[in-house]
């Protein structure tokens, strides 16, 4: 085989591989969609107004003892669910603020938390359990673990810091109960006219 028809057999291959892949097209959106509002179905109990106490460790080793607020609901029609969390201290300032979204891929079968919290922003690995949920952040030899409980209108959730080799240290704890639901996000769009 000369170098010419060798050039036109791997330039044909290349052309056949690409009709191929965009014969395909992409994926029904109407069934991503369905397949994303039905993953996101058991994250619904998470959907409310919650209220209750938490603490904190901070850098000084310190324990911080505020009322952690939560207003979490569906949106794009239940394919995505949106949380934000505020803390208060004593004195009613609002001294954590956190906003998230959480959203599944079928193509993955993977949820992900995307996070902004004190500055910081990242996208993490989200497991349903049975009764709530566990997600990590990487922090070079440590991870930062949480771990949710979520059953008869109560939420609890838990920090922890993971050395290997070392227990657990335990950092971060809220305990809120469900005081009712909420039309957020999706209540209050800008209509048409």
């Amino acid at each position: 085989m000369s170098i010419l028809q060798s050039t036109l057999l791997a330039l044909a291959l290349a052309i056949g591989v690409c009709s191929s892949a965009v014969g395909q097209g992409r994926p029904d959106p109407a069934k991503v969609i369905a397949a994303q509002q039905e993953s996101m179905l058991k994250l619904s109990f998470m959907d409310g107004v919650w209220r209750g106490s938490a603490w904190t460790v901070l850098p000084s080793g310190e324990k911080h003892a505020i009322t952690q607020t939560e207003r979490i609901g569906p949106f794009l029609d239940g394919s995505v669910k949106v949380i934000e969390g505020r803390g208060y201290d004593t004195d009613g300032k609002v001294s954590f603020n956190a906003f998230g979204t959480i959203s599944y891929n079928p193509a993955t079968r993977v949820y992900t938390m995307h996070s902004y919290a004190q500055g910081n922003v990242g996208d993490f690995v989200l497991t349903p359990t049975a009764d709530g949920y566990v997600w990590e952040i990487p922090a070079g030899p440590m991870t930062i673990r949480y771990t949710a409980t979520i059953k008869d209108g109560a939420w609890q959730e838990v920090g922890d810091r993971i050395l290997p080799g070392r227990d657990p240290i335990r950092f971060f704890e809220m305990n809120l109960k469900r005081i009712g639901d909420t039309t957020w996000p999706a209540a209050g769009a800008v209509s048409p006219k």
